[in-house]
């Protein structure tokens, strides 16, 4: 999908902004960079708008008739194939788990104390958070430092002009 994303961008001709390089984008005016990507996250969220009404949609109009096939063949979750005229639908209900940690920690300990290898049983996942880490005095923090891997996230960019046209 390589359609023509007309740009409006002050005193200069429509472009095709997907065409753009990453230099050539890097190479705008400060003015239109942040033109650029205000308008780039504006139409980010009104897509996430649009499309979170097409799924509703989509479940108002498909929803009930996959719970009842689900039903029908005694599913909970998962996929299920529906026709509307010569659209196929696939409605996909994936199963999602969550686990009360409480519980499977006093779960883990019966199990240890009844010989058991908890590791058999139970996929334990060990973590800190770092605002609770950096809290602690540097010697307990010591102890800890073999076992902790700092990678950095994504970047993100806010863009703000400080000036308008006519003061620079």
């Amino acid at each position: 999908m390589n359609e023509l994303i007309p740009y409006d961008f002050a005193q200069s001709p429509k472009i095709n902004i997907t065409e753009l390089s990453v230099s050539e984008i890097a190479a705008l005016p400060p003015a239109q960079l942040q033109e650029l990507h205000s308008n780039l996250l504006t139409m980010q969220a009104n897509i996430k708008t649009v499309l979170d009404r097409v799924h509703a949609a989509l479940d108002q109009r498909y929803g009930e008739q996959a719970s009842a096939m689900r039903l029908h063949t005694g599913k909970d979750f998962g996929v299920c194939h529906l026709t509307d005229g010569p659209l196929r639908v696939t409605v996909d209900l994936p199963k999602r788990v969550s686990w009360d940690q409480a519980q499977l920690s006093i779960l883990a300990q019966r199990i240890a104390e009844a010989g058991e290898n908890v590791s058999d049983y139970i996929d334990i996942e060990y973590s800190i958070t770092e605002t609770r880490y950096n809290h602690w005095p540097v010697s307990l923090q010591g102890l800890f430092n073999s076992a902790r891997t700092v990678k950095p996230g994504k970047t993100s960019y806010r863009l703000a002009l400080t000036q308008t046209k006519g003061e620079a």
